[in-house]
């Protein structure tokens, strides 16, 4: 993933998730109450706040390795944090619908560890940015 497409594919991420947050709110609320005591609004926006805070961390990607010089260095990083926040997210947005979709339940760790990974290597990369001159 280049930076064009990192940063283009966080907004859109961005939309959906705002999308997805007021559809939540709104348009399926009662539905998401009546899941075991109120438990599935609170996942669904749990799902939502993820995917929103990497489809941030997308955007920043692109512009970070953009402004470096490094228009194709962000690949695997921005596919993780892409991927991560699709299982994680996606997973919470199933199970809030679905609590008895068991097969569902391990996914989330999937999509945590692969969050996790994206964001070990952003570390990595901003480590080997060269130093700013004033």
């Amino acid at each position: 993933m280049n930076s064009r497409k990192a940063i283009a594919t966080g907004a859109l991420w961005m939309a959906l998730a705002v999308a997805l947050g007021a559809f939540g709110a709104h348009g399926l609320k009662e539905q998401l109450d009546a899941v075991e005591g109120g438990r599935g609004l609170a996942n669904w926006h749990t799902a939502v706040r993820y995917q929103a805070w990497h489809a941030l961390a997308l955007v920043l990607l692109g512009v970070v390795t953009s402004r470096a010089g490094w228009t194709d260095r962000g690949g695997l990083i921005g596919w993780a944090f892409l991927a991560g926040s699709l299982l994680f997210s996606g997973s919470l947005y199933g199970l809030s619908l679905e609590p008895s979709a068991t097969w569902l339940g391990p996914i989330p760790p999937l999509g945590g560890l692969l969050l996790i990974l994206g964001w070990l290597g952003f570390a990595k990369l901003a480590l080997s940015l060269p130093e700013e001159t004033p």
